[in-house]
């Protein structure tokens, strides 16, 4: 579970997001992200058993900076009203799909993960990877427990509106073909991050997850064509 405190803390920053606030209620911040960091690497610790690619993370590896890049954005708000971590073979910044934990309060947290916008060479051996091996595919995000804890597969955004070059429309796996990210998530309320639950329950959104991240970083380990 995640302290009551650290939401807390958010919702103040939420508000008031502007460095002399931020700079005042240091401790606060150190505070919070500490309890997130723990709480990360719990997941680390107990998921690495079943999923050797987190074995040598440290909860450093994954975590994402509060600073917000302004440099290009219209909104100048100096930090993230949100901690995210994400569990990625190589840490955060790999090309690999993996896990990812986003806690923001007022019903904007989510816990699934997956790989989002992979560049082009990633792109086309994940479709190829579909295309040869859909049972397998279909057998995965059909799969009693992916379901139960993502529904599906995300489309719409994070999809094309025609069929990429080199398959037909008619083609089994159109719907997934089409994907430019390969997301899975589940929201999660403000109720369920302080609950003594949180650890098992996103353990076993993690376990649900994990077939498919499999399956992603199979393909791009493949060498190119």
């Amino acid at each position: 579970m995640l302290q009551p405190s650290t939401l807390q803390f958010l919702k103040q920053l939420k508000k008031h997001n502007e460095k002399t606030w931020f700079d005042a209620h240091r401790d606060a911040y150190d505070a919070a992200k500490a309890d997130f960091a723990a709480f990360i690497q719990t997941l680390l610790d107990k998921h690495s058993v079943k999923d050797e690619d987190l074995r040598t993370l440290k909860a450093k590896d994954c975590l994402f900076r509060i600073n917000r890049d302004i440099r290009f954005s219209k909104n100048k708000a100096p930090y993230k009203t949100n901690m995210g971590a994400s569990l990625d073979r190589g840490g955060k910044k790999s090309i690999y799909a993996g896990y990812y934990f986003h806690m923001e309060p007022g019903g904007n947290s989510f816990v699934g993960g997956g790989l989002w916008m992979p560049e082009a060479r990633e792109v086309k051996k994940i479709r190829q990877e579909i295309d040869y091996c859909f049972d397998e595919f279909g057998r995965i995000v059909r799969h009693k427990s992916f379901v139960t804890q993502y529904g599906e597969v995300l489309k719409g955004e994070y999809s094309l509106s025609t069929m990429p070059k080199g398959y037909e429309k008619d083609n089994p796996a159109a719907d997934y073909l089409k994907l430019k990210s390969y997301l899975a998530i589940r929201s999660i309320t403000d109720a369920e991050l302080t609950d003594k639950a949180l650890v098992k329950n996103t353990l076993k959104a993690f376990e649900a997850l994990q077939p498919l991240l499999n399956f992603l970083n199979r393909a791009i380990e493949h060498e190119d064509e």
